[in-house]
């Protein structure tokens, strides 16, 4: 089974649309920041599957959000991720020397560089966030912030990052990897799905669905990635594979097997797409993304 053409054209869509917002914030100046400009732009423009990008739009689309505000706020999340990236890919972190099929940033522009512009990135997001141009409502606005500073912090991304590194120093039982991934990875999904849904002005009593779908999306996405580490091809995936095994970290695959884990994402996307069955065909697209969270090479 291969993405649903209407996926597709989503993931061209918002990729593009993302890259074009970058691409202007990112304006390289005529003074010594050059090279953090064109670091920051190395990193975030062009590549990577734009996940979250196309979550924020297609929650944002239920509600029948402004199309450029679901695109400011998806370019905002994406900020955030990219930054975590840079700062993954570290020596002093995972100590990649490929990202997205090219050369990570501090590869090409140095460690301290590498570091300011995962800075930059992440300022860069809350910054989208807080302008006016996002939503007129400063309420509105303030919750996102609210929400991708929870999402990316110690209760969520960087906390889930510290996690994955005593992960190589301790010897972690399923709850404890469940709760690492959940953190890790699961939180900046769970805040892409929830944007789309503060753009709507959805209650918080309202978003229960949209939150159990982002859970379980999130789980089964960690789990297709620890597939392809063992499975996947380095070319298609665009970094290096097969490094879990080698550091020593317990992982849903180490844990349950390849079968037993495969089986149970195909069971948490079915639980996924099971959260929207209050929804009709405009949820559709949000469907898709859980579907094709198996079929993806990278």
């Amino acid at each position: 089974m291969t993405a649903s053409l209407s996926l597709k054209a989503a993931l061209t869509q918002v990729g593009a649309d993302v890259d074009r917002r970058l691409d202007v914030l990112l304006a390289i100046p005529g003074d010594p920041r050059e090279d953090l400009y064109r670091a920051m732009r190395h990193a975030a423009i062009g590549g990577g599957k734009r996940l979250r990008p196309l979550l924020a739009f297609a929650t944002a689309r239920l509600f029948g959000v402004d199309r450029d505000c679901a695109g400011r706020a998806g370019t905002a999340i994406e900020c955030i991720h990219v930054y975590s990236l840079i700062h993954d890919d570290l020596p002093a972190m995972d100590d990649d020397d490929m990202r997205r099929g090219k050369p990570t940033v501090h590869k090409i522009y140095g460690e301290a560089t590498a570091i300011l512009a995962g800075d930059s990135l992440h300022a860069l997001a809350f910054e989208i966030l807080a302008d006016p141009a996002t939503h007129p409502d400063p309420f509105v606005r303030s919750e996102l912030v609210l929400d991708l500073a929870r999402a990316a912090g110690p209760a969520g991304m960087a906390g889930g990052q510290m996690m994955d590194l005593e992960a190589e120093k301790s010897s972690f039982d399923l709850p404890t990897v469940t709760r690492l991934q959940a953190l890790k990875t699961g939180a900046l999904i769970a805040c892409s799905v929830e944007a789309g849904a503060i753009l709507g002005r959805v209650p918080p009593e309202g978003r229960t669905p949209l939150r159990g779908y982002a859970r379980d999306l999130g789980l089964a996405f960690q789990i297709a990635d620890d597939l392809l580490d063992v499975e996947g091809d380095e070319a298609a995936a665009g970094k290096k594979l097969r490094k879990d095994e080698g550091a020593g970290k317990e992982t849903f695959l180490s844990l349950l097997g390849v079968d037993r884990a495969r089986a149970q994402a195909r069971m948490l996307v079915e639980q996924a797409i099971q959260h929207l069955h209050s929804f009709g065909p405009e949820a559709d697209l949000l469907r898709d993304i859980a579907r094709f969270t198996l079929e993806r090479d990278r």
